[in-house]
C-alpha cells in the first residue's frame, strides 16, 4: 500500500514543510526564521531538514536560479535513445555535466517514442545549446542511435509539488 508522504509527516515535520517549501526565509539565520514561526527551537528544525533529506521526503536543499535572468535565454530538452545495457553507467556522466541542469531516464514508448535518456541544456544561445548536445554525443558514443532537441518556447510551472495547510 502506498503511504502518502503526508501521512507520514508528524505535525512538526509538516509545519517545517509547509515553511519551506516555497524556499527558506532569506536572512542570515534562515532555520532560526523558521524555527521561530513554528515554535520549536532552530536545532530541532535542522536536525528534522536533515532527516527529512536522508529519508527522500525532502530532495535537496539548493539555490534555485533564474536562468534567464543570468543570460541563458535557450533552453532545449536533449532526448537520446540509448542503449539500454549502458544507460545506467551513462546517464549519471550525462546528469554531471555542468551545462546539465537535470537529466533522467523515462520508459519508451514502441512504436511512438523511442527516446529513454532526457537531459535539460540551457545556454545563451540555440547556438550553444547545440554545441552542449555535441558534448553530449560525444561523451554517449555508439550508445546513442539517435537524439532531438525540444526547445522551450515558454515558462511553464517552476515548482515542485506544495503541500496544503490543513
Amino acid at each position: 500500500m502506498n503511504v502518502p508522504v503526508d501521512a507520514r509527516l508528524d505535525p512538526t515535520d509538516r509545519a517545517i514543510v509547509l515553511a519551506t517549501q516555497a524556499g527558506l526565509p532569506l536572512v542570515a539565520e534562515p532555520y532560526h526564521a523558521v524555527a521561530r514561526a513554528i515554535g520549536v527551537p532552530p536545532e530541532e528544525v535542522m536536525t528534522r531538514v536533515e532527516r527529512m533529506r536522508a529519508r527522500g521526503v525532502i530532495r535537496r536543499i539548493a539555490a534555485v536560479p533564474n536562468h534567464y535572468a543570468l543570460g541563458y535565454r535557450a533552453n532545449g530538452m536533449s532526448v537520446w535513445d540509448v542503449a539500454d545495457d549502458r544507460i545506467g553507467a551513462l546517464g549519471p556522466r550525462v546528469g554531471g555535466l555542468a551545462f546539465v541542469s537535470h537529466c533522467y531516464r523515462r520508459p519508451r514508448v514502441p512504436g511512438r517514442w523511442r527516446y529513454n535518456l532526457f537531459a535539460m541544456v540551457h545556454g545563451a544561445s540555440r547556438d550553444d545549446v547545440e554545441a552542449h548536445v555535441r558534448e553530449i554525443a560525444a561523451l554517449l558514443g555508439e550508445a546513442a542511435r539517435a537524439h532531438e532537441v525540444l526547445y522551450s518556447k515558454r515558462i511553464l510551472k517552476k515548482t515542485g509539488m506544495r503541500l496544503r495547510a490543513k
